[in-house]
């Protein structure tokens, strides 16, 4: 079960789809040309049924196996928004929107899931429903989430789900999973330090909201090296550190830090948010100030289930040959919320040796499309086979 020819055929095809997208970069749930795209293309295809508007610009299409005696409904899940990055690679497809590129390869997995799509129209070899859902927003908007709030499991009785993401560094068509916690949860803080301001010549009249900002920053690594247990992992980014003044001669009268929190359990995130509070409060009332902390949960860890991590790694086995542990990822993934509705699993798949993700200089690599393509197909037809 090595890669499928058909995919090789339609490489070239696939090839072009993704380069009009990476064209034509969109932001978040901002995705209206490339969902129109994907749209056109199912239509195209001879899809059964094609949704939009779910998750606000999400894409959602149905393929109906030769037979369904089992009543198995399987979704594939591709994410399609790009990043507010400016392009720096120079190709000739680069992106013609400033500001924003597909510097994460989500133009290479929508080509792939449209790539396989179009042969399991042509095909139907299984037994069973294929739901392929196309979604906006990952990159920090939680697409995942609303189209899941937008009750698309239950709308059409998705059962498992399986999802996909390029990884820079890794050979083209290898492939690499783990179970359980893959990727971590992604919370982010907004503290603003209240003191009195006053000249710097003077600053024992004052409260030094600039020490105390900066007091708050150090106390905060502590919460990974003296509150979590050294084999469990939380890493506390501060990231913003912004004085209500700009001059020389002032000491501002308040200071506004931002950050970002990861960790990889229920029990570190519930933590973490704990200590944030308290050490903020604890070191402005040292100094005589007083701390305000806003902290906004962002995506839950990502939790790849047994069963279909093991049949999923087998599946990619069958197509390279082999499948490696993945390792731990403390970056965020919306896929997670789908995993928390259905069971079912995310891998990655080698893009080969290009920039990494979230570079100007990354770009996805086509070679890798022939691989992706018939993992999406394999899963359908071996977990769903011909009756």
């Amino acid at each position: 079960m090595p890669v499928k020819n058909r995919f090789a055929e339609l490489q070239k095809e696939i090839t072009e789809w993704r380069r009009d997208i990476h064209e034509n970069p969109e932001i978040l749930f901002e995705t209206h040309r490339t969902s129109a795209l994907v749209a056109d293309k199912l239509k195209e295809f001879g899809c059964d049924e094609i949704t939009t508007g779910i998750g606000r610009t999400g894409v959602v299409g149905v393929i109906k196996g030769k037979t369904d005696t089992a009543g198995k409904v399987i979704g594939l899940r591709a994410d399609m928004d790009a990043l507010p990055i400016h392009e720096a690679t120079g190709l000739d497809y680069a992106s013609k929107t400033p500001d924003a590129m597909h510097a994460c390869g989500h133009d290479g997995h929508t080509a792939m899931l449209l790539g396989a799509a179009k042969y399991l129209s042509e095909t139907r070899n299984f037994d069973g429903t294929v739901v392929l859902i196309f979604q906006p927003a990952e990159e920090g908007g939680g697409g995942g989430k609303e189209m899941c709030d937008d009750g698309m499991m239950e709308r059409w009785g998705i059962q498992e789900v399986y999802g996909m993401h390029n990884w820079p560094g890794k050979p083209i068509g290898s492939f690499a999973i783990r179970p359980g916690a893959f990727f971590a949860a992604t919370d982010q803080f907004d503290i603003t330090f209240e003191g009195r301001g006053g000249h710097a010549a003077k600053p024992h009249e004052t409260i030094d909201t600039t020490v105390m900002s900066a007091q708050a920053v150090l106390a905060l690594q502590t919460i990974a090296s003296r509150n979590a247990d050294p084999v469990d992992r939380v890493v506390v980014s501060v990231t913003s550190f912004e004085t209500s003044s700009k001059a020389f001669n002032v000491i501002p009268q308040r200071v506004q830090i931002k950050g970002t929190v990861r960790t990889m359990s229920t029990e570190m995130r519930d933590l973490a948010e704990k200590r944030v509070q308290e050490i903020c409060a604890g070191v402005a009332a040292t100094f005589g100030g007083s701390a305000e902390v806003t902290y906004h949960r962002g995506y839950p860890v990502m939790v790849n289930h047994e069963e279909q991590t093991e049949f999923a790694a087998k599946v990619a086995s069958g197509i390279s040959g082999g499948c490696d542990e993945a390792p731990l990822v403390m970056g965020g993934e919306d896929f997670a919320f789908m995993l928390e509705e259905r069971p079912g699993a995310y891998i990655l798949v080698g893009n080969g040796d290009s920039a990494d993700v979230h570079h100007p200089e990354y770009n996805f690599n086509d070679e890798a499309i022939p691989a992706g393509c018939s993992w999406w197909a394999e899963i359908v037809e071996q977990r769903m086979p011909a009756a």
